[in-house]
């Protein structure tokens, strides 16, 4: 992976920091982990703590919107691997510990109402269509030619899945406007990988 800086020590130490920092010990109780020894973590969001794990129940099944194969496309087309050219693809185990970084910022690029009906803990909501908007709260600042991101934050976007097209359009609005390639990762599973993986979800209405 392409990264930089301190994120980058912490990017390669994933196992190490789920395991000896935010992980409780593994017991028999939560026997579906997030990964080997790594039942549960904890992020913090706006209303305080959450613990991300998985649903126990090795029955369960998603349903629903999320349980559908085949979209419409256009405008639901598979996505390809990488959103833009120097921007970083990542799975559920980089996301989370993204979550955990207070450096770092995890963007639900979804419109509010898909935010609202269940999100991933600790994400942020700005719809894709205001990503620009926004680049200021992803330490970018305004100036005469534009925006200055010299100092941006590492950012992680999600939207729906890997049919959704929103991520990928906010991604390459944002390196338009000169926020750094190394700087952005790409969730592509999005939220229908994530529940189908039977991970917590905060304000869902299902």
């Amino acid at each position: 992976m392409n990264m930089n800086g301190g994120f980058t020590m912490r990017m390669t130490s994933l196992v190490a920091a789920l395991g000896l920092s935010a992980a409780p010990v593994f017991s028999e109780e939560m026997p579906v982990g997030l990964e080997k020894g790594v039942p549960s973590v904890t992020v913090p969001t706006d209303d305080g703590p959450v613990e991300i794990s998985r649903i126990q129940d090795t029955d369960n099944e998603i349903t629903g919107d999320w349980a559908r194969t085949s979209r419409p496309c256009p405008d639901f087309c598979i996505q390809p691997m990488v959103a833009a050219e120097g921007v970083t693809t990542i799975g559920e185990l980089e996301l989370i510990e993204m979550l955990q970084d207070p450096d770092a910022i995890v963007v639900d690029s979804r419109t509010r109402d898909w935010f609202e009906g269940g999100t991933i803990p600790g994400a942020v909501s700005i719809p894709y269509t205001q990503i620009v908007d926004h680049l200021a709260d992803l330490n970018c600042e305004i100036d005469f030619d534009g925006w200055d991101c010299t100092n941006a934050r590492p950012v992680a976007l999600f939207c729906n899945g890997i049919w959704c097209g929103q991520s990928p359009s906010a991604i390459r609005n944002m390196i338009a406007e000169g926020y750094p390639e190394e700087q952005i990762f790409w969730y592509r599973g999005g939220m229908q990988v994530w529940r189908l993986l039977g991970l917590t979800v905060v304000g869902d209405e299902e």
